[in-house]
């Protein structure tokens, strides 16, 4: 359990959750106050774990102790690793942000062909002038802890990878400032001047996610079930039920209602932390 809100988490927090889940085992403390662990034989019901922790804004993550340390981490960019959908922010250049932001919601719950959705988009931006993508990029912020996530599971040896919907103008940058070790995106076309309202083909989408997921857990040898995938939205989806760990982070409600553990009052930490990474070894 993960937490950064309502207070620190205490030891009366952590023997109620023990007793949802009916043990009462030795308690790991991997952060004090903020995150710990114990074991269970069974798997309680996330719901009823959630009534019992409703006084704190508390994430439970449920683990095998076996193989928790991941190998590989593949991660969403928008709204996952930089808090913007940068496509939205960008069209705020062209006047459009409020409507390329509501096919971006849509889209990114599920209600949208995701590659019809972003052919549709792109098109709206033709003309655009290029310096809109500087523009953007200014401004775009990072999620908390992100970039001790990648750092930490990179100095224990993980293989970390951004692999977004997004596009290479953003992933490139991202990757770079955050630690991935491998971006892969979508690539806006220009004519050098402007944008020409097109996306190369082909375009990534859901099913390119988890063809990454498994050809990076191929590379380093391992079994998808040593891997960790994050992301907030329906093309994240089929990634995040194959990887070994999957989170949804501050989740579109499709993707929270179909995932376990999911990131909804804390940070980034809390993937260390469901982990088994103790606070004192992150690489911030």
């Amino acid at each position: 359990m993960a937490n950064r809100q309502a207070g620190p988490l205490s030891l009366q927090d952590v023997r109620r959750a023990q007793g949802v889940c009916g043990v009462n085992t030795e308690i790991t403390w991997l952060s004090a106050g903020e995150a710990a662990e114990f074991l269970a034989p069974h798997l309680p019901e996330r719901a009823t774990l959630a009534v019992a922790l409703a006084h704190k804004a508390v994430d439970p993550f449920f683990t095998r102790p076996r193989g928790r340390r991941k190998a590989v981490l593949v991660a969403d960019m928008d709204s996952t690793i930089v808090t913007a959908e940068t496509l939205d922010e960008l069209a705020g250049f062209a006047g459009l942000k409020d409507k390329i932001a509501e096919i971006t919601r849509r889209a990114m719950n599920g209600e949208l062909d995701f590659k019809a959705a972003l052919r549709e988009r792109v098109a709206m931006l033709k003309g655009l002038p290029l310096d809109a993508l500087e523009k953007t990029w200014a401004d775009i912020e990072f999620c908390e802890d992100a970039q001790t996530l990648v750092r930490t599971m990179k100095g224990f040896g993980a293989t970390t990878a951004l692999v977004s919907g997004g596009f290479t103008f953003f992933t490139g940058r991202v990757a770079e400032a955050v630690g991935f070790d491998i971006h892969r995106s979508n690539q806006l076309l220009d004519d050098g001047a402007a944008l020409t309202g097109e996306v190369a083909e082909p375009i990534l989408d859901k099913d390119s996610k988890l063809a990454a997921l498994t050809e990076f857990a191929a590379t380093r040898g391992v079994a998808l079930s040593a891997t960790l995938a994050v992301g907030d939205g329906a093309n994240d989806l089929p990634m995040l039920k194959a990887a070994g760990l999957g989170v949804a982070y501050h989740a579109k409600p499709v993707v929270a209602a179909e995932v376990t553990n999911r990131v909804e009052h804390s940070t980034h930490r809390a993937l260390l932390f469901a982990q088994g990474y103790r606070a004192e070894t992150f690489v911030s």
